[in-house]
């Protein structure tokens, strides 16, 4: 009779443990998911951006056409992309674009001195670094999850429970993984 207790609390230990575990993949799967609604936000922030500042640029560089364009054209695309991967690529092409914007906006003082344009770079500024901090966030979350997933035990529970790994948010061009330096001063 005292077997049939051990072997009773050695099965409901075994149940405790899986269910802990399954909390364990369902808790890291939910902070997954609000990290990227985090960064679904401030890329959402910026993209609602994006029409303002080049309305701006437009009134003073007018023939600088190809680089409003080229903004324009990438802020579209990266609103209908769904993929954490293809959305990463596109936000670095459009990061990239924003940057060459600014370039060119160097070449006019009256723009660089405009307060709209001040306020706008400024937002955008302050947008990037949300964006930044989301994705740490985001990559924080998808790292603990994609341990919980590949490792022993708990990869035993959530193959059970067809938990997958999640994809980081990375930037995969190395020239667009350094934030465009853009200096309005003197």
């Amino acid at each position: 009779m005292s077997m049939f207790y051990v072997l009773l609390a050695v099965i409901a230990a075994v149940v405790l443990y899986v269910i802990s575990i399954y909390n364990r993949l369902v808790r890291n799967r939910n902070l997954v998911d609000e990290g990227w609604s985090g960064i679904e936000t401030q890329l959402k922030r910026r993209a609602n951006l994006i029409p303002n500042l080049v309305e701006t640029v437009k009134g003073y560089a007018a023939h600088e056409r190809d680089a409003l364009e080229d903004v324009t054209r990438l802020r579209t695309q990266t609103m209908t992309v769904t993929g954490v991967d293809e959305r990463g690529r596109k936000e670095g092409e459009l990061t990239a674009a924003l940057g060459r914007l600014f370039a060119v906006a160097e070449a006019y003082p009256d723009l660089k001195a405009n307060q709209n344009f001040i306020g706008l770079q400024d937002d955008l500024g302050e947008i990037e670094n949300e964006i930044q901090l989301a994705r740490r966030y985001y990559n924080g979350t998808v790292r603990n999850m994609n341990v919980l997933v590949e490792s022993f035990p708990s990869n035993i529970v959530a193959n059970r429970f067809s938990f997958v790994t999640a994809n980081f948010f990375e930037i995969e061009d190395a020239g667009d993984r350094a934030v465009p330096e853009v200096s309005f001063g003197s």
